[in-house]
């Protein structure tokens, strides 16, 4: 019995560029299900990024449906969407995004923050996860301190803090060395054995095959969705 969480009808998105309109998806239909595994390929402005951006509720479709747990999100206020996003979506980006003069430790809790949680509980949900991620003796360190693989696990804590269901990571190894992603990948792979929806965008053919389904992007369409593991799904 499957669990549908992401749902994409026909999604449209255009984006002007100068007196022109660029279109970067083009009639997108998607079904996503909890606990899926899956990478997004495809050519430099295939759309691969707008369609990460889509689902994580940073882009709206120009036209077309985005459901969340059959819920439509295309038509609901931006503080609503916030509210989606952090409820159910982590993001982890190619270049960690991490702020300068905060520690590892401070860098991680900030979406906590956000939500008002005292520090003393904030502190301890982060330092669990650094724990889990192998980065417990960085918390006091700053980025400039961390070498690439262990700013990634920052960033992946970041992501983690608000215990989503769903993890989008664009380009995660991008910045990293053979050897350092090779870890964050399996990392972010152990998280989906945990349960964790995990969609991730890669030019590297080598990490798109590691995923249970491949999709192909070109032109804002996608042109292969692939099960590489010849999963069937209806037993899952």
């Amino acid at each position: 019995m499957t669990d549908l969480i992401v749902s994409l009808k026909e999604v449209n998105k255009t984006y002007q560029v100068g007196e022109q309109g660029l279109c970067v998806l083009n009639k997108v239909s998607l079904n996503i299900n909890k606990g899926e595994y899956i990478s997004i390929m495809g050519p430099s402005g295939s759309g691969k990024s707008t369609l990460l951006n889509m689902i994580g509720l940073l882009d709206r479709p120009d036209t077309g449906q985005y459901l969340l747990h059959n819920s439509s999100t295309t038509d609901k206020t931006e503080e609503y969407r916030a509210e989606l996003r952090k409820k159910h979506i982590g993001f982890i980006f190619q270049n960690f995004h991490l702020i300068p003069r905060l520690t590892a430790l401070e860098n991680a809790e900030l979406p906590l923050v956000l939500t008002g949680l005292p520090r003393k509980e904030r502190r301890k949900i982060v330092k669990t996860i650094f724990s889990q991620l192998g980065i417990e003796n960085r918390s006091d360190h700053l980025p400039k301190q961390l070498s690439g693989g262990q700013l990634q696990r920052v960033a992946i804590a970041r992501a983690l803090v608000m215990n989503p269901e769903i993890l989008l990571a664009d380009e995660p190894t991008g910045n990293l060395d053979q050897a350092s992603g090779k870890e964050v990948i399996e990392l972010l792979e152990s998280l989906n054995k945990q349960g964790i929806t995990l969609l991730i965008v890669t030019h590297d053919k080598a990490i798109g095959q590691r995923a249970h389904r491949q999709l192909s992007m070109i032109d804002g369409k996608i042109s292969q969705d692939k099960d590489n593991h010849q999963i069937n799904r209806a037993t899952q």
